[in-house]
């Protein structure tokens, strides 16, 4: 049943991603690329002076793995803090690397813990997890990140 879920999530984000354009007036935005599968991101940020993310988009191209996460990501860090954004990065890394049990250990993951068996693909981690890095680059105003 899991698994699934976890494909009409991928598919269903793939065709129609949330958030998926340039953010005219971003505070904050990094470029990813993952040179070994060739996913290529930019993160965009309107962070206001309360540290409350107001807007996150992306753009870009990637497998249907990494557009998808990139959509669900955006859609779950709208109106959180710089900080809860930070927790919500470290639990989805721990996620995705197999380290959290969703069902078994407190999170605040919501439906990103659809992503929770895909530690059992380890070239498909960084495919998850890019946009991850660049959203958490972009706070920390770093231009570029890459997952190589």
């Amino acid at each position: 049943m899991r698994d699934e879920l976890y494909q009409q999530t991928i598919l269903e984000h793939n065709r129609n991603p949330r958030n998926f354009k340039k953010l005219p007036g971003a505070t904050h935005l990094a470029e990813g690329y993952n040179p070994l599968c060739g996913d290529h991101m930019w993160v965009y940020m309107k962070i206001n002076k309360q540290n409350i993310l107001e807007d996150v988009a992306f753009e870009g191209q990637g497998c249907a793995i990494s557009k998808a996460s990139a959509s669900m990501m955006t859609t779950a860090l709208k109106g959180k803090t710089i900080d809860q954004a930070r927790v919500l990065f470290e639990e989805f890394h721990h996620l995705v690397i197999g380290k959290l049990k969703p069902d078994q250990q407190p999170n605040h993951l919501g439906k990103l813990a659809v992503f929770s068996g895909i530690w059992q693909y380890p070239s498909r981690v960084k495919c998850a997890s890019l946009s991850w890095h660049t959203m958490h680059g972009a706070i920390d105003k770093v231009k570029s990140i890459s997952t190589e």
